[in-house]
C-alpha cells in the first residue's frame, strides 16, 4: 500500500549522520576515490553499482540536503553540486543516480504535506534512496476510497534500479498534476532493467510498470505550479555537476597519459580554464538557488533557473570538449580498448541528451530580454 501509515519497515542498518559540511566533502572524496578504482570495469561489463550506492547511503551523504527541521544538515546548493561532481568524477553513473535522488528530495520539501515530509525524510536519514519518474500517456489513475487505483508505466528514468522509493508524476482526475510516492518494493510495482545506452551504462535506468496499485491520499502531493520551481533548477544544477565530474575524470586521465609534451601546454591550459569556469558557474547558480529557496518569489526563482541553465549547458560542453581533447592530445595510444578511455566521451554524450538545450536557450533569451533582468 502506498500510504504514510503503511510504509514498509526498512531492513537497512541506520546510516551515519554527517554533522558538518567539512565532513560531507571529506566523505565524498573518500568514496569517489574508491568508486573510481573499478568504474571502468563496471562500465565494460555493465556491473550495476549496487554496493557503491549502498555505501553512499551508509555514509549519510544521501541525506545531506534534508532541512534542519527534520534533523538534516541542509548543505548549501553550491556544496551539494560540488559533492555530486566529486562522486561523478569517481563514477558518472553513481553521480547521476545521486542527482536524481536529491531532486526528488527538493520536490518533496516544497510540495508535500507535513506528515508525508516527516515520514519520508526520516527514511532518507536511515539511508533510503529516491528516484523520480513520469507516467506516460495511457496511465489509468482512478479514484478509489481515500486515494486512487493506479495502472500504467513510467518513462525510462535513471536511478530507479537503486531506489527504495519512486516519486512519479501523474495526472489525477479530472486534470490535476500530482506526484505519487510509491515504495519500489511493493508487489504491484515491477521495475524493468531496459537501459541499453552506450554511455552511463550503469546508472540504474529502468521503466516502472504498475498494476492495480492503490495509492492513499496521504502519499500524494500536488505538482509544482510555479513556472520555475526550485526542484527543476536544482535538477539543472546537479546535471551540471555530473557533467563537471565527467570533465574532471577525463582531465585526470588526460594528464596521466600526456607525459612531458610542452607543445600541447596551451591546449591543456585551455581545458583547465574551461573546467574552472564551469565550476565557477555551478557555484554562482548554487548561491542563486539558495536565495530562491529562502525567498521563493517569482523573480528569484527565474534568476536561479537562468543561472542553473547556463551552468548545465556550459558544463555539458566542457565535458564533451575535455573528452574529445583526451583523444586529440594523447593520440593513438588513447584508443586502446583495455584503457576504456572512450567511456568519458560516451558518458558525456549520453548525459547531455537529457538536457533540453533548445528549450533552455529559448527561456534564457526570454528572461534576459525582460527589463531589469540579470
Amino acid at each position: 500500500m502506498g500510504t504514510v501509515s503503511q510504509f514498509h519497515v526498512s531492513l537497512r542498518p541506520p546510516a551515519h549522520r554527517i554533522e558538518s559540511e567539512e565532513e560531507a566533502i571529506s566523505t565524498s572524496r573518500d568514496l569517489s576515490a574508491t568508486f573510481r578504482r573499478q568504474a571502468s570495469e563496471r562500465d565494460i561489463n555493465r556491473i550495476l553499482p549496487h554496493a557503491e550506492l549502498d555505501a553512499l547511503s551508509a555514509s549519510g551523504l544521501t541525506a545531506i540536503s534534508i532541512p534542519p527541521d527534520y534533523e538534516g544538515l541542509d548543505v548549501s546548493n553550491a556544496l551539494l553540486a560540488e559533492i555530486v561532481a566529486i562522486i561523478a568524477e569517481g563514477d558518472a553513473s553513481v553521480g547521476e543516480a545521486l542527482e536524481n535522488h536529491f531532486c526528488v528530495l527538493e520536490t518533496l520539501r516544497t510540495q508535500a504535506a507535513e506528515d508525508l515530509k516527516a515520514s519520508l525524510f526520516a527514511r532518507v536519514l536511515q539511508g533510503d534512496r529516491f528516484a523520480a519518474a513520469t507516467f506516460i500517456d495511457g496511465t489509468d489513475l482512478a479514484a478509489e476510497g481515500p486515494g486512487y487505483r493506479l495502472s500504467g508505466r513510467t518513462r525510462q528514468t535513471p536511478g530507479i534500479l537503486f531506489a527504495d522509493w519512486i516519486a512519479a508524476a501523474a495526472t489525477a482526475p479530472p486534470s490535476r498534476p500530482v506526484t505519487l510516492y510509491m515504495a519500489r518494493g511493493d508487489e504491484s510495482v515491477q521495475v524493468v532493467d531496459d537501459w541499453d545506452g552506450f554511455g552511463q551504462r550503469t546508472n540504474g535506468s529502468a521503466t516502472a510498470i504498475v498494476s492495480q496499485f492503490h495509492v492513499n491520499a496521504d502519499a500524494i502531493a500536488p505538482a509544482p505550479s510555479s513556472k520555475y520551481p526550485t526542484g527543476v533548477s536544482l535538477g539543472l544544477l546537479l546535471k551540471a555537476a555530473v557533467s563537471l565530474g565527467i570533465a574532471r575524470a577525463a582531465w585526470t586521465d588526460l594528464i596521466a597519459a600526456i607525459g612531458d609534451r610542452t607543445a600541447v601546454l596551451p591546449r591543456i591550459g585551455e581545458r583547465a580554464v574551461r573546467i574552472e569556469t564551469a565550476a565557477a558557474a555551478l557555484e554562482r547558480a548554487g548561491r542563486k538557488l539558495d536565495i530562491a529557496q529562502v525567498n521563493p518569489a517569482a523573480a528569484a526563482m527565474a534568476d536561479a533557473h537562468f543561472s542553473a541553465s547556463a551552468a548545465a549547458i556550459l558544463a555539458g560542453e566542457t565535458a564533451l570538449g575535455t573528452a574529445n581533447a583526451l583523444f586529440e592530445l594523447v593520440g593513438e595510444t588513447s584508443a586502446g580498448i583495455g584503457l576504456n578511455l572512450d567511456r568519458h566521451w560516451r558518458n558525456a554524450r549520453i548525459h547531455a541528451l537529457s538536457l533540453p538545450r533548445d528549450q533552455l536557450m529559448h527561456a534564457a533569451g526570454e528572461y534576459v530580454s525582460k527589463p531589469g533582468a540579470a
